[in-house]
C-alpha cells in the first residue's frame, strides 16, 4: 500500500498522521510490533504488568516490544525480537518458538500499528527481567487454567488487562502450546 499519509506532528516517539480526513498515531521507530504467548512446562502463562501513563492505571499484557528499534538491529528478524524482548521483560527463555503468527491491529482507530503475535512453550526462567532503562515491569507466571478467575480478581483491584491476555488461552491451543 502506497503511503499517502501526510504528518501533520511530531514528538519524540510519535508521529500525528492525517489521510483522507483521518487522524492517526505513527510510531516513529521500529519496524513493528511483536508480542508473545509464552507457556512454561507448568502450563503457566508468562504475563507483564506495568503502570501505563495514557490510562493512569497498572495494565497485564503479553511480553511485547518493537522489532528492529535499537541502534544496529535494523535487519533484526521478528522472532529474535520476540527472544530478546521475553528476556528483557520477563527474564524466560525458550528454544521451541511456533513458525506460525497472528497479526492484530493495535487501535484501528488510532493507529497503523499490527502487532504480530508469536508462540513459544517450554519458557524457563533464567533472569530477573523487569525490563530495560526505565521499565519498572512485574513478572506474572500464571496457570492457563486460572487466568480468567486472576484477571477478574485483578481487575477488581484497578488493573486493566489488554485484550490479547484475555485471547491468550485460544492463542496457545492454536500454537499447540497448552
Amino acid at each position: 500500500m502506497t503511503d499517502d499519509s501526510q504528518s501533520i506532528a511530531a514528538g519524540r516517539h510519535l508521529d500525528l498522521r492525517a489521510r483522507r480526513g483521518w487522524e492517526f498515531a505513527r510510531r516513529r521507530r521500529g519496524r513493528g510490533v511483536v508480542a508473545i504467548v509464552a507457556v512454561t512446562t507448568e502450563r503457566r502463562l508468562v504475563l507483564v504488568e506495568q503502570f501505563r501513563v495514557p490510562l493512569g492505571a497498572p495494565v497485564i499484557e503479553l511480553p511485547a516490544g518493537l522489532v528492529g528499534d535499537e541502534v544496529g538491529s535494523a535487519e533484526e528478524s521478528l522472532f529474535d525480537a520476540a527472544r530478546r524482548e521475553l528476556l528483557e521483560e520477563t527474564g524466560y527463555a525458550s528454544d521451541h518458538w511456533r513458525g506460525e503468527t497472528v497479526r492484530v491491529t493495535s487501535s484501528a482507530g488510532l493507529t497503523d500499528e499490527i502487532v504480530t503475535i508469536v508462540g513459544t512453550g517450554d519458557a524457563v526462567r533464567v533472569g530477573p527481567g523487569g525490563g530495560v532503562d526505565d521499565e519498572r515491569i512485574t513478572v506474572h507466571a500464571i496457570p492457563l487454567d486460572e487466568l480468567v478467575n486472576w484477571l477478574d480478581a485483578r481487575a477488581a483491584e484497578g488493573v486493566i488487562a489488554d485484550g490479547r491476555v484475555w485471547a491468550a488461552p485460544m492463542l496457545a491451543t492454536r500454537f499447540g502450546l497448552a
